[in-house]
């Protein structure tokens, strides 16, 4: 009887106890901020993305294609923007804390260049609801040849794994991926920007591939880190790093799958 008290006074014998244990470990920088508080903005939102990758191309199917021209050159250099200032206040901020970019542990500091970093970090994780648009996009000009699982799996998974990010450890390591990333979306969204202006720009877009090429590096270097930091010790949740390796590889897989059968085949 002893035991069965003890089993229903801790959390982890259940799965919502469990979760409402997790809540008290949040990083307190972020509590009451928008989508961070709960889960469920998060989950509904990638739910409603799921199922509009799943209608969307059947409600189109005996539509004729949307000329979106005149959305897509603003909505890819806002887009191109925003990641440029998540990339610089990051790059801002770490420098002035001084951090490792092999090992920083998530330090609750309210430090104003700490709380920098947490800032860009929130809006970087916003930015991947945002990204959604991309794929609606596609939809609505019958571009259904892009929705591939590489490209759902991504938008889908990034969202849902940096809300993780912001809620828990928004600042230390966090901040690397997101500032490389963010960087390379700079490059990623002008690409867009200027292919959205029309065939004549396509002189201009020789360097398509080297985007993925970055991508692939990326992803490597990040994987590699995260092995480093768990033989290392590094003082960031354990879980976490093991669920990076992972995600990484997943990435490096899809992606050369992509560049190969995108231009090595013929």
């Amino acid at each position: 009887m002893a035991t069965a008290n003890i089993s229903e006074s801790i959390p982890f014998y259940d799965v919502f106890g469990y979760y409402e244990w997790t809540l008290t470990l949040a990083d307190p920088r972020t509590k009451g901020w928008p989508m961070v508080d709960s889960a469920m903005p998060t989950f509904v939102c990638v739910c409603i993305y799921l199922f509009i990758v799943w209608i969307g191309p059947k409600i189109m199917r005996d539509r004729k294609p949307f000329d979106l021209t005149t959305f897509l050159v603003p909505y890819n250099l806002a887009m191109a923007l925003l990641n440029l200032y998540i990339c610089l206040q990051l790059f801002v901020g770490s420098t002035m804390r001084r951090y490792s970019y092999i090992c920083e542990p998530c330090r609750q500091s309210f430090d104003s260049a700490e709380l920098r970093i947490v800032n860009a970090v929130w809006w970087y994780y916003f930015s991947k609801v945002l990204e959604f648009s991309d794929t609606f996009f596609f939809i609505l000009r019958k571009k259904d040849n892009q929705l591939t699982f590489l490209h759902v799996y991504h938008h889908s998974t990034m969202f849902s794994f940096w809300w993780i990010g912001v809620k828990w450890v928004p600042s230390g390591s966090t901040f690397l991926p997101a500032m490389v990333n963010s960087f390379i979306h700079v490059l990623m969204y002008t690409y867009y920007g200027l292919a959205a202006l029309g065939p004549h720009m396509n002189k201009y877009l020789w360097w398509k591939k080297y985007l993925t090429i970055l991508q692939l590096i990326q992803f490597t270097v990040f994987m590699i880190l995260g092995i480093i930091a768990i033989s290392t010790g590094c003082e960031f949740p354990l879980w976490m790093r093991y669920t990076l390796i992972a995600y990484m590889l997943s990435f490096i897989v899809l992606f050369c799958n992509f560049y190969a059968h995108a231009y090595l085949k013929g």
